[in-house]
């Protein structure tokens, strides 16, 4: 009850109008998805509904906002225009049952390991991509004194209302007297109903129609499997800024399980697959909305306007959703990052620029973070393998040494291992003492292997001591060098 309450009773009165708003932000973007997938508006629109209603109850993130999305919609393109709607319902369905399957395996804690820089590049990606989004509807032919009037007032309105109240979000006064504004004075401007037809009818039930054997399967996974891994990327990315912003913590795990049932109710629905949207997930958070009733209300009221309203909200100027989304951008990046390029280290900002530099070059929000993390990983191992130390001390009137290891041996400080003895010293014994020192992987453990042969080579008696526990079982299960023929085998004569 307690966790009822805070979910869903806490914040209504926000959570009912930021629901209102981004209702209202959600439609032209569902629109415009459908069309980058090439399907009909009303396939977006039914998506991003169900997607909405069922993550309000499944979701394992209170405030965020799952809908259709543009990283999921350019996936679609080649099988709707190779294999049309049908294929494209199934490959939503199976998408939902891989997400599933990530959340039950708990593939959502892997976002422990996507660094700060990565989600700082991300977040600033994705506001310059939301603004450029914008650009088509105030340049090119939309390029008249009216659409620029209209999202000055827009932003004015955006800005300013805030300090005669906070009560009503700033972004639903601004989409309200626009519309009045446009309709009143009769300005000749683009409008939501110009994007494509609104439904008139509540979306059904209905099974694609496919045929179910495995030709059909080997045509919707490969894209089934692409779609469950950017939108689940996307939605844990959401979660995490939205953690941020909330101050509060999600459930990752419960959130790929809600992003999937709710992939697999849309795909029965008519609907195309989605994700988290970051977009109008901090609308939402911006005009107050907290919890699930916000998301909830999100999705009831979208099918509400599209369906019964669809004559009202195909009124709604596009210039006064433009000045939305361009609040959206600028709330969305970070700008304390241009001070931190001189404050953090180099390496950080590297994997910054280049997630910003790949995502929006290529549009592909889970490219970018992939780079990211795969950066944060090399820089993370470069970093580790610099901290390593081999010291050495002679003993028994210098017939023996004894080699101190401090440090990580992995496959990036492998090589500086095995260059810091020296196997021509005339000696008869060599001590390699590990206890302050921990093998990480094969590699290492192959290094160690050339440092004991190379000594043998030379007639030198070694002896390894003070491994722990976790080396040693790497060590005794894949060390070859007390085998037969070690020498041979590792040496390559």
């Amino acid at each position: 009850m307690k966790s009822l309450r805070k979910d869903w009773l806490s914040n209504i009165p926000n959570d009912l109008l930021a629901g209102l708003v981004v209702a209202l932000a959600l439609i032209p973007e569902a629109i415009a998805f459908s069309i980058i997938a090439g399907v009909d508006p009303k396939v977006g629109l039914y998506a991003s509904f169900c997607i909405a209603v069922v993550t309000a109850f499944v979701g394992g993130r209170p405030g965020m906002i799952s809908a259709a999305t543009a990283a999921m919609a350019v996936l679609m393109v080649d099988l709707v225009a190779d294999h049309g709607l049908q294929y494209l319902l199934a490959a939503t369905v199976l998408t939902g049952v891989l997400q599933v399957l990530a959340g039950w395996l708990k593939l959502g804690n892997l976002m422990r390991f996507v660094s700060r820089s990565v989600i700082t590049g991300f977040v600033n990606a994705l506001a310059i991509l939301i603004f450029m989004a914008q650009l088509p509807e105030i340049t090119g032919a939309n390029l008249t004194w009216e659409v620029y009037g209209v999202l000055a007032a827009g932003l004015a309105i955006i800005y300013l209302f805030p300090y005669l109240t906070k009560t009503i979000p700033s972004p639903l006064v601004a989409i309200v007297a626009l519309t009045a504004a446009a309709l009143y004075l009769g300005l000749d401007i683009r409008t939501v109903g110009d994007m494509g037809q609104m439904p008139d009818t509540l979306p059904v039930f209905l099974i694609p129609d496919i045929p179910l054997n495995l030709e059909t399967l080997q045509i919707i996974l490969p894209v089934s499997a692409t779609m469950a891994v950017v939108g689940l990327l996307e939605s844990m990315m959401t979660a995490t800024i939205v953690d941020d912003l909330t101050d509060s913590k999600s459930n990752k795990n419960r959130e790929c399980v809600g992003q999937g049932t709710a992939n697999v109710v849309t795909g029965f629905f008519g609907g195309m697959a989605g994700c988290a949207m970051i977009g109008q997930t901090v609308i939402n958070v911006k005009s107050g909305g907290r919890g699930r009733l916000s998301t909830l209300t999100a999705g009831v009221f979208l099918l509400i306007l599209v369906v019964f309203a669809n004559d009202w909200v195909a009124k709604i100027p596009m210039a006064a959703l433009v000045a939305v989304m361009i609040m959206v951008s600028i709330g969305t990046f970070n700008w304390a990052s241009f001070k931190n390029l001189r404050e953090h280290p180099f390496d950080a900002n590297i994997v910054m620029l280049a997630t910003v530099a790949v995502t929006v070059f290529t549009h592909d929000l889970a490219q970018g973070v992939l780079v990211g993390v795969l950066l944060s990983g090399f820089f993370f191992a470069q970093k580790v393998s610099r901290v390593l130390y081999v010291g050495s001390t002679p003993t028994r009137e210098g017939r023996e040494r004894v080699y101190q290891v401090v440090g990580q041996v992995f496959f990036s400080s492998a090589d500086r291992f095995v260059a810091a003895f020296d196997y021509k010293e005339v000696i008869e014994k060599v001590v390699i003492d590990v206890s302050r020192a921990h093998f990480w992987d094969i590699t290492a453990v192959t290094a160690l292997d050339k440092v004991v042969l190379k000594f043998r080579r030379e007639g030198t008696e070694v002896e390894v001591v003070g491994l722990n526990e976790a080396s040693r079982t790497l060590v005794d299960r894949f060390a070859v060098h007390d085998k037969p023929d070690a020498v041979e085998s590792l040496m390559g004569h």
